[in-house]
């Protein structure tokens, strides 16, 4: 069976993704360009009707007033210790669609981590709403993408069939919450569990240099024992 390589899930809605994100490009930028970069949101009633007919439920429950009060301080908390500037948004008819499939757009692209950034320096910085179309087409023009494949995305019918297969990697992986860390078998919910998450993919990567390197030395793999709590050479993920 092959191994899946680790990876995160992120929403550009969620501020917990949004300081998790600069956490993870600014403290572990090498854990960053190794995993893979997964997106997650709540889907429009489009996007419901054809999780349905695929057979598909995320686990997806609406927040109470008081954990949203609660999220407000503790967000604004996280922030002052990271030294981190933000504006919380109003979202006045939030669709997470028009971002995040617009985020695909970007990927194709290859400027999908660029995006990402210019859409949470938007929303987490300047306050602005990425529900709009507008704001999709203004970072196109900043990122120097097509505005209009950008702004349109949640207009594109194959755009949609590849959110929809983004979502199912979702309901696949368990995923319940943003920003959501897969290591091999350890899963990492929350901001304070990433630590855990870059330990564990640098303690990974770390006892596959020691393998080559032994390997090369004509040692079998198989016999080595990682130091740590990271796994086994024998193990599968």
């Amino acid at each position: 069976m092959a191994v899946k390589p680790p990876r995160w899930y992120f929403s550009l809605r969620s501020p917990y993704s949004w300081l998790a994100y600069r956490e993870l490009t600014e403290n572990a930028p090498d854990v960053a360009d190794a995993i893979e970069w997964r997106p997650y949101w709540e889907p429009d009633e489009v996007s419901e009707g054809m999780l349905a007919d695929a057979g598909i439920h995320l686990p997806y429950v609406a927040m109470s007033k008081e954990k949203h009060f609660y999220i407000l301080q503790d967000v604004k908390r996280a922030a002052v210790e990271r030294g981190l500037r933000m504006v919380w948004p109003i979202d006045t008819a939030p669709n997470w669609d028009v971002s995040h499939l617009a985020y695909l757009v970007a990927e194709d692209a290859g400027r999908g981590r660029d995006f990402i950034d210019a859409v949470y320096r938007a929303r987490w910085e300047n306050g602005i709403d990425i529900s709009e179309r507008a704001t999709m087409a203004a970072i196109g023009h900043e990122l120097d993408l097509d505005p209009d494949a950008l702004a349109g995305a949640a207009d594109d019918p194959e755009i949609r069939r590849r959110g929809i297969e983004a979502l199912r990697a979702v309901d696949r992986d368990g995923v319940f919450g943003v920003p959501f860390f897969i290591h091999r078998h350890d899963k990492f919910w929350g901001l304070d569990r990433l630590s855990g998450f870059v330990a564990s993919v640098r303690a990974k990567s770390r006892t596959a240099v020691v393998e080559r390197r032994e390997n090369d030395r004509g040692i079998e793999p198989a016999l080595l024992v990682p130091a740590g709590d990271a796994g086994h050479a024998g193990g599968c993920g």
